[in-house]
């Protein structure tokens, strides 16, 4: 340690501590105490919550973009060459055993389960279930509100997967039934008078008639009472992303038996159903809407 000495100064060095004091000949007048409030010393708290709640909705938006983005532009030259007809109902078959895993993490990250969450829950009464797909909706049903449940695929690969997967949840529910054929189709509700509640997640964008889909699923519901429930992807708020959707639709629909680009919108319009609800989400390309029969009059 080295000391360095100056006129009213000193000065102490080492290797890993350096302290300097100032020091002055001169006499220091006193100075009267002061008195802090504790207000002066209280510290400051950080608030985490708004912090954390604006770093996971960047964190989901900007994900959401790289997702859009990256996929966007690996498909859009394999479109120019596809002739893809309008039914691709047929794709589920094959990628019925691995949908789920293919759909996982980017349903997490754009907080789809919760959108399914708050539309399931909801369900009561005698309940339908259209484009049941492997069942991603069903684990967020509260079974004490449904008096029955009825689910619905076109694909017997999709339907099969959902009936075990609803298996293992609920083992002692009997009142479900799975019904392998196409929703355009008569389905007869467990008791008289229509489904209270009908459920489609994705399912408008693998029928050739979605607007004459929707329209059955009103005469299917009950006249009174009854809600249809749907979340869906279409297009956008946005020209420019619309553009993007359009071009890529085809290898989209021919890959995963989705036409993403669909207005959803104009397709509830055609249907004649009333609209209670209507909720958009990722720059209004993911749909929450609820529809409820026409009271109006023909």
């Amino acid at each position: 340690m080295r000391r360095i000495f100056h006129t009213g100064i000193v000065v102490i060095l080492s290797s890993r501590l350096q302290i300097i004091v100032l020091t002055s000949n001169r006499p220091q007048a006193r100075r009267p105490p002061q008195h802090i409030t504790p207000s002066e010393t209280a510290p400051r708290t950080f608030r985490k919550g708004p912090w954390i709640i604006g770093g996971l909705a960047v964190y989901s938006f900007t994900a959401y973009g790289i997702f859009l983005y990256s996929s966007l532009n690996r498909i859009e030259e394999i479109s120019q060459t596809l002739n893809v007809p309008e039914d691709v109902s047929d794709r589920y078959d094959k990628t019925a055993k691995d949908f789920d895993n293919e759909v996982n993490f980017t349903e997490r990250i754009m907080g789809i389960g919760l959108l399914r969450k708050s539309m399931a829950k909801r369900a009561s009464g005698d309940v339908l279930e259209v484009s049941v797909g492997t069942g991603r909706n069903m684990k967020y049903y509260k079974l004490k509100k449904c008096k029955s449940i009825t689910m619905v695929d076109q694909s017997g690969e999709m339907i099969e997967v959902a009936r075990q997967k609803f298996k293992a949840l609920y083992p002692t529910y009997r009142a479900c039934t799975f019904l392998t054929q196409s929703a355009l189709d008569q389905i007869t509700c467990p008791t008289s008078g229509g489904f209270e509640t009908i459920v489609q997640s994705m399912g408008l964008c693998s029928t050739p008639h979605p607007s004459e889909l929707l329209a059955h699923l009103g005469v299917l519901a009950n006249p009174s009472r009854g809600r249809i429930l749907l979340l869906e992807h279409g297009r956008s708020h946005y020209a420019w992303l619309n553009r993007l959707l359009d071009k890529s639709a085809p290898a989209h629909a021919d890959r995963h038996g989705c036409w993403w680009n669909r207005d959803i919108g104009k397709i509830v319009e055609e249907s004649g159903l009333e609209v209670v609800t209507i909720k958009r989400y990722h720059l209004g390309t993911t749909w929450w809407v609820e529809l409820k029969p026409s009271t109006r009059v023909k």
